[in-house]
C-alpha cells in the first residue's frame, strides 16, 4: 500500500490500466476467474488506505466494478467486487461529483431485490449499499456537492428496511 501509494502520475496510470484490463478480461477461463479473484482480493486489502481508496474511487476502476457486478457469471467475483466498493466507500476520504455512485446503488438495490430470499448473497451485498448511502450522506453534510449530484432512489431505502426488518447486517465498520 506505501508502494502504491508513492507511485507518481504515470505509474499509477499504468497500474489502473493493468488492473482495469485484467478485471475487464472477458476471458471465462478457471485461470481468468481465479486471477480476478485474487486481483480482488488484493484490492481489498490496499483499499483500506484512505489515500489509495480515494484515488481508486475516482477513477475508471470503479465503473468496471459496476460492470462487473452486473455482468460476472461467477458469484466469488460479484461476491468480491461488492466486497471493494463497499471498502472503497467506507475508507475514501473525497468523493468527486462525477464518480457514478448512483448507478451502483441502482444496481446493489435490484440485485438485492432479486435475490431477496438468498441470504448469503444479501450478506454480500448490503454492506456495500450501507456504505455507499452512508458515504452520500457524509458528502452532502459537507455542503460541497449539489443535492442532485448522488441520486439515491426510493427502492433503495424500501429495500433497506425491508431488510432492517429482517435484521441484517449493513456496515462492514464498527
Amino acid at each position: 500500500a506505501e508502494k502504491l501509494s508513492s507511485l507518481k502520475d504515470v505509474d499509477w496510470n499504468n497500474f489502473l490500466k493493468r488492473v482495469c484490463s485484467l478485471l475487464d478480461s472477458t476471458e471465462k477461463s478457471t485461470g481468468a476467474a481465479r486471477s480476478k479473484l485474487n486481483l480482488l482480493y488484493y484490492l481489498c486489502t490496499v483499499a483500506v488506505h484512505k489515500k489509495i481508496a480515494s484515488r481508486l474511487i475516482s477513477s475508471q476502476l470503479f465503473p468496471i466494478l459496476i460492470q462487473q457486478l452486473r455482468a460476472a457469471a461467477n458469484w466469488d467475483i460479484r461476491a468480491n467486487v461488492a466486497r471493494m466498493i463497499g471498502l472503497l466507500a467506507l475508507h475514501t476520504s473525497e468523493l468527486g461529483e462525477n464518480v457514478p455512485v448512483s448507478e451502483a446503488i441502482i444496481l446493489l438495490t435490484e440485485l438485492i431485490r432479486e435475490n431477496f430470499r438468498n441470504s448469503k448473497l444479501k450478506q454480500c451485498l448490503l454492506p456495500a449499499l450501507g456504505e455507499l448511502l452512508y458515504l452520500i450522506t457524509v458528502e452532502e453534510e459537507k455542503g460541497e456537492h449539489p443535492r442532485e449530484c448522488w441520486a439515491v432512489p426510493s427502492a433503495a431505502y424500501t429495500v433497506l428496511m425491508r431488510c432492517l426488518r429482517e435484521g441484517v447486517s449493513l456496515f462492514h465498520g464498527p
